[in-house]
Parts: C-alpha cells; structure tokens; sequence
C-alpha cells in the first residue's frame, strides 16, 4: 500500500484522485485546502489528516517522512493552474513522487525547471494524460498507425463546456492563474492530437477571448480545425437545452465517439503510473508548448478551409 497526500482537496477534480487512490489499494493519508468543504474525504478515506493551511500540511509531511512506514509515497496536485509548479517542487522536495492534473504547468521553461527539482531530488514527476487512456482514442491511434495513406486527415475538434456566472468570479476566469480558455480546457486535447497525429508543423489562432477560442493546428499526419468554448449559447441546437457539455472529434467526416467512460480515466492513469508506465515532463512539452504559443499569438483570419465551422456564427 501507498501512502498519499493531497493538494487542493476541494476542488472539481480531486474526488477523481481520491477514487483512483483508493481504487488501487492505495490509502489517502493526508490532505490539503484553503477551503473546509471537502467531506466527500469521509466516503473514501475518513482517517485522513486535513489542512486548510499549506504550512501544516508541510510540516505534518515532514514528520511522516522520519518514519518509512508513514512517509508519503506519492503528493497528487489538483490545485489552481498557477500554482502546480510551486506544489509539484513542494511535492519532490518531501521526498515524494508526484501526479498532478493538467496543464502540468504553463510554459517549457518551467518544464525545465521541474526537471532540475526531479534530478535534485531524485523524484518523478507524473501528469494525468487521461485520454491517451480512452479505448476510443487508442483504436483511433491505431488505425492512424496502420493506415497507408499519404495524405493528411480532416479533423474537426469542437468542445463546448457550458459553465456558469460563477466561472468568470473564480481563479479559472482569471487569465493570470488559469492561463486562459485554450490552455484550461484544451491541453489535454492537444496532448490527444499529437498522441494520435504526430508532430505539431503548423499553430494558428483565429479567435479568443474570455468564454471561447478556436485557431487550426497542423500535424504530421493530420488538419484540425478547433473550437473550444464555455459558452452556452455555442452548444448544437440539438443539445441546447438537454445537455451542458458537447464533445465531437470528426475525422474525414466520421465521428469518434469518446463522450464516455471519463470518470474512470483517472483511476486507470494512476494504475499504469504505480505500474511504472506513466507519463512524464517530456510526455507533456509537446502540449505545454502548443497552449504556450496560443496565449502568445495574435489571432488571424482562417485561410481557406482552415476555419472551424463555428467561427461563422460570431467572426466580425
């Protein structure tokens, strides 16, 4: 059994950790937060120490670490994008490995920087890469792989993630700590596009702004036209109003359904990183570079059929 410890314990996606951790056997010894509302800790791992102050967490760490028996294996970090890479070389310097949610942090240079700390400390640090899990997206690899054709795919990315007032009052509306609509809840579908496709050759941006962005990315084997939003207004007709979420990955006009099976996805990137199969900083470079060039770049007008369809609908 491993022993855990958790930083940013109230947030949307650390129940996912807490399931994968106790899905594997493995035991949630301490965690942190700012904020107290985190008693679903009581349905997976009751006896868990809590901190609402980063200081104490630290320091009862610490105290762990004298004793191998109590030492933590492993810090799992779900807190705010801009301070991932703060708690991550917190994490390495505990004596800790590390698995942390994406976008692992925002630039290449930090990557740099968190690949000192592991060789500093002799730690590893993990990203959670959940869709290089998904069955949909492994089959998709694969016939890509297999395929002999020489030309490149048609891909059309449409994401739409409905999100309410609160958003925009939360650190996620805040460019400075969520570095932006792309990269917050894009990463991990770059991560997927290159996964599948290969190589980036090509960064475009067409549009942003606060709710939404969409540009053209080309790779290796593959043309994507993008567009993510958190704009209600920008769901399909046909699920406006019956659904807050719309995933669609059309490739040569054909779509690869992967709508399912996400909220297991963590618990199968914890089993492979705990197998030795994880993925690590040069796993993630090539996503973190994508999102970094987005937030530098000044949006342009699509070229011929480079456009995403959705552009129409509010492009001046």
């Amino acid at each position: 059994m491993k022993y855990f410890g958790l930083i940013g314990a109230a947030g949307y996606i650390a129940p996912r950790h807490m399931k994968a951790i106790k899905e594997t056997g493995n035991r949630l010894a301490a965690a942190y937060d700012i904020n107290d509302s985190v008693g679903i800790i009581d349905s997976i791992s009751p006896d868990s120490e809590f901190f609402t102050d980063f200081e104490r967490f630290l320091e009862h760490a610490h105290r762990c670490r004298r004793d191998p028996y109590t030492a933590l294996d492993y810090i799992a970090v779900c807190s705010p994008n801009h301070l991932h890479h703060a708690h991550i070389a917190a994490g390495l310097r505990l004596g800790s490995d590390v698995i942390c949610e994406k976008p692992l942090v925002p630039t290449p240079a930090l990557l740099d920087e968190l690949q000192r700390v592991e060789e500093e400390t002799g730690r590893r640090v993990y990203n959670i890469l959940q869709l290089r899990h998904h069955p949909a997206i492994l089959e998709l690899k694969q016939q890509v792989a297999k395929s002999a054709r020489h030309d490149k795919y048609e891909v059309e990315l449409t994401y739409i993630t409905s999100r309410g007032q609160w958003y925009q009052e939360s650190w996620k509306g805040d460019p400075r700590k969520s570095f932006g609509v792309a990269t917050n809840i894009g990463v991990h579908f770059f991560d997927m596009l290159h996964f599948v496709f290969g190589k980036l050759q090509r960064n475009v941006l067409h549009h942003v702004d606060d709710q939404k962005a969409a540009g053209y990315l080309e790779y290796e084997r593959a043309r994507v036209r993008w567009f993510l939003s958190i704009d209600a207004e920008d769901l399909p007709s046909s699920v406006k109003g019956q659904q807050p979420t719309y995933r669609s990955i059309l490739c040569e006009g054909q779509e690869i359904e992967f709508s399912g099976g996400f909220t297991d996805l963590h618990t199968v990137s914890y089993r492979e990183i705990l197998a030795g199969r994880g993925y690590g900083i040069e796993d993630a470079r090539h996503c973190i570079e994508t999102v970094d060039h987005l937030r530098h770049a000044r949006p342009e007008p699509p070229a011929h059929g480079e456009g995403h369809p959705c552009l129409k609908r509010f492009a001046q």
